[in-house]
Protein backbone atom coordinates (compact mmCIF):
# COMPACT_ATOMS: atom_id res chain seq x y z
CA UNK A 1 0.00 0.00 0.00
CA UNK A 2 1.31 3.63 -1.02
CA UNK A 3 0.76 6.57 0.95
CA UNK A 4 1.10 10.18 0.78
CA UNK A 5 1.71 11.06 4.65
CA UNK A 6 4.87 12.63 4.35
CA UNK A 7 3.66 14.97 1.17
CA UNK A 8 0.25 15.91 3.02
CA UNK A 9 2.42 16.87 6.22
CA UNK A 10 4.69 19.26 4.66
CA UNK A 11 1.71 20.57 2.81
CA UNK A 12 0.01 21.13 6.24
CA UNK A 13 2.65 23.77 7.70
CA UNK A 14 5.35 20.96 7.39
CA UNK A 15 4.03 18.91 10.45
CA UNK A 16 6.53 16.86 11.91
CA UNK A 17 6.18 13.29 12.64
CA UNK A 18 5.44 13.86 16.23
CA UNK A 19 2.76 16.45 15.68
CA UNK A 20 1.06 13.90 13.44
CA UNK A 21 1.66 10.92 15.78
CA UNK A 22 0.30 13.05 18.82
CA UNK A 23 -2.99 13.62 16.73
CA UNK A 24 -3.92 10.37 15.74
CA UNK A 25 -2.90 8.88 18.96
CA UNK A 26 0.04 6.40 17.85
CA UNK A 27 4.00 6.73 18.14
CA UNK A 28 6.24 8.50 15.55
CA UNK A 29 7.59 5.12 15.31
CA UNK A 30 4.65 4.57 13.73
CA UNK A 31 4.67 7.38 11.55
CA UNK A 32 7.80 6.24 10.10
CA UNK A 33 6.78 2.78 9.50
CA UNK A 34 3.72 3.72 7.62
CA UNK A 35 5.50 6.76 5.67
CA UNK A 36 8.44 4.11 4.91
CA UNK A 37 5.60 1.69 3.66
CA UNK A 38 6.83 -1.12 6.14
CA UNK A 39 3.32 -1.08 7.91
CA UNK A 40 -0.27 -0.93 7.09
CA UNK A 41 -2.56 1.14 9.57
CA UNK A 42 -5.92 -0.21 10.24
CA UNK A 43 -9.25 0.66 8.91
CA UNK A 44 -9.30 3.29 11.77
CA UNK A 45 -6.18 4.49 12.03
CA UNK A 46 -6.12 5.39 8.43
CA UNK A 47 -9.18 7.48 9.24
CA UNK A 48 -7.81 9.11 11.68
CA UNK A 49 -4.92 9.89 9.60
CA UNK A 50 -7.11 11.69 7.07
CA UNK A 51 -9.35 13.44 9.64
CA UNK A 52 -6.18 15.23 10.84
CA UNK A 53 -5.19 16.55 6.95
CA UNK A 54 -9.15 17.15 6.10
CA UNK A 55 -9.07 14.29 3.21
CA UNK A 56 -10.60 11.10 2.11
CA UNK A 57 -8.69 7.79 3.58
CA UNK A 58 -8.17 7.41 -0.97
CA UNK A 59 -6.40 10.69 -0.64
CA UNK A 60 -4.06 9.24 2.10
CA UNK A 61 -3.46 5.62 1.00
CA UNK A 62 -3.38 4.35 -2.37
CA UNK A 63 -3.41 -0.20 -3.12
CA UNK A 64 -0.71 -1.16 -5.21
CA UNK A 65 -1.99 -4.16 -7.58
Amino acid sequence: MDNLIRKLRFEHDEMTQQALADACGITRQTVIALEAGKYAPSLELAFRIARVFGVGVEDVFQWKR
